[in-house]
């Protein structure tokens, strides 16, 4: 017998203006991965913003996938919560600056509730984010082929943790109104409150591959479609004015929100951001920087555009799925000879990834821009870790011995030939050297999030006035 929430409540949209301290806030987290929280988490921004409701997505870790999906159910940007990449001091910041104007915040954790960095302790856990936020907790259950034993699952999740609040449970994967009763009936010892349950046949088309979910950009029509699945959903099995007053219980935050730092130019410097189906990997925040810094930031499509934007000072090529589209990429050789030349004349490009592999002379044996002389093809096995690494030499991005976070997350593998020097001294158990600097080109496997570094886009902002 799931709790339906009625969508002519008094309280369904609210024109209450919030400052960013005390928007309601919700954290939504789970046992482990695979529980559902996607589902959840998009479902509830989907389900409040049609109310009319202004909602801010939030999304822990590093991940760049469920924030499109994120954006496409909100109207607004995605945001990611990395206390890694960040440090715990920006993830108030950060969260406050994206929740600007909003009703209510959404944030979807990373793995289980308590997973974070390895061997880091808490650190860039889901766990941690929602203590630093003040927030209350719904912890998302996969039940089935259990029962009675789900009260012994959240007790221990409740009691790990006295500094964590977990405000409620929804159930995924309910058998039937028998099974479900059941859990209800066993959480009652639990003193958590069961918000929302959900059965187990119904089917949401979210594909994925070896990275995660298809990204938004790639599939937009089936997108929408599993966001308004997933909204159906939520508002079907989960009690959603039982939600929103515990997401009004979350603690004041007396953080400041974060603002780039804005730098006085007498003239804008162009910056070509890729983005696309092949280029969908980047954090809201990086093209914010780069404006606060002087630049006018104009998207092209590497897929699409056969030129670069008039005036290009500078590029910038974050990650994404190229492999997928390498025949396409190859096919626009105008845009590859433009990229090319632009390279050439030191001009600055900052590539991360799927940049890298752009960059590259071949990828799977297909043609590329060729600024770098490397081949890139698929691996075997998937690179996958936050990593602490230090500039090697002066680059576009940072000078040498700059310190920076950064995350690993790709399944191909590059072969370099000659002509550049490395770009990040990785550190740990695993001392390497990784990336290219060459020129104005910066070209890593690295994942940065420059808020915890403002200093690289007023960097790259200036060599590309001056190159």
């Amino acid at each position: 017998m799931s709790t339906t929430s009625s969508t002519t409540s008094s309280s369904a949209s609210s024109s209450t203006a919030f400052s960013p301290s005390s928007v309601p806030r919700l954290v939504i987290a789970a046992p482990a991965s695979g529980s559902g929280k996607t589902t959840v988490a998009t479902g509830l921004m989907a389900a409040f913003a049609e109310r009319g409701s202004a909602v801010s997505p939030h999304k822990v870790g590093p991940d760049y996938i469920d924030p499109g999906y994120h954006t496409l159910a909100t109207g607004r940007p995605g945001r990611n919560l990395d206390a890694w990449l960040c440090g715990p001091e920006l993830i108030a910041p950060l969260f406050l600056h994206g929740a600007r104007g909003c009703e209510l915040a959404v944030v979807e954790g990373a793995m289980g509730l308590y997973d974070g960095a390895a061997g880091a302790g808490e650190l860039a856990s889901t766990a941690q984010v929602a203590k630093l936020l003040r927030a209350p907790v719904v912890l998302v259950v996969d039940a089935s082929s259990q029962s009675r034993s789900v009260a012994a699952l959240v007790h221990g999740f409740v009691s790990w943790d006295p500094e964590v609040w977990i405000g409620g449970v929804i159930l995924n994967k309910v058998a039937s109104d028998r099974h479900e009763a059941l859990l209800r009936e066993a959480l009652e010892s639990t003193g958590v409150p069961v918000l929302g349950a959900l059965r187990r046949s119904a089917r949401i088309d979210t594909p994925s591959r070896h990275l995660g979910l298809v990204p938004v950009a790639e599939r937009r029509a089936e997108a929408v479609e599993a966001v308004a699945a997933m909204a159906a959903r939520v508002r079907e099995g989960c009690d959603l004015e039982a939600l929103l007053a515990l997401a009004r219980s979350a603690g004041p935050l007396s953080d400041a929100p974060w603002e780039p730092p804005v730098a006085p130019a007498e003239t804008r410097a162009v910056v070509a951001v890729a983005g696309g189906a092949a280029f969908t990997f980047s954090y809201a925040e990086h093209t914010e920087l780069l404006a606060a810094a002087g630049a006018e930031v104009v998207p092209f499509d590497p897929l699409r555009d056969e030129q670069l934007p008039e005036g290009v000072g500078g590029l910038v090529i974050g990650g994404g799925f190229p492999e997928v589209y390498a025949a396409e990429l190859s096919a626009n050789e105008p845009l590859r000879k433009a990229v090319a030349e632009l390279a050439r004349s030191g001009a600055p490009v900052a590539a991360e990834c799927a940049g890298l592999l752009y960059l590259c002379r071949e990828l799977e044996g297909r043609p590329m821009c060729g600024v770098l002389d490397a081949r890139a093809r698929m691996g075997e096995r998937l690179t996958l870790g936050y990593r602490d690494a230090v500039a090697v030499g002066d680059s576009a991005l940072a000078p040498a011995g700059a310190r920076m976070r950064a995350h690993e997350f790709h399944r191909t593998v590059v072969a370099p030939g000659a002509g550049a020097a490395p770009a990040w001294g990785v550190r740990g158990p695993e001392r390497r050297v990784e990336g290219f600097v060459q020129q104005g080109v910066h070209a890593s496997y690295l994942h940065t999030h420059w808020a915890a570094a403002p200093g690289v886009a007023h960097r790259f902002v200036e060599r590309c006035r001056t190159s």
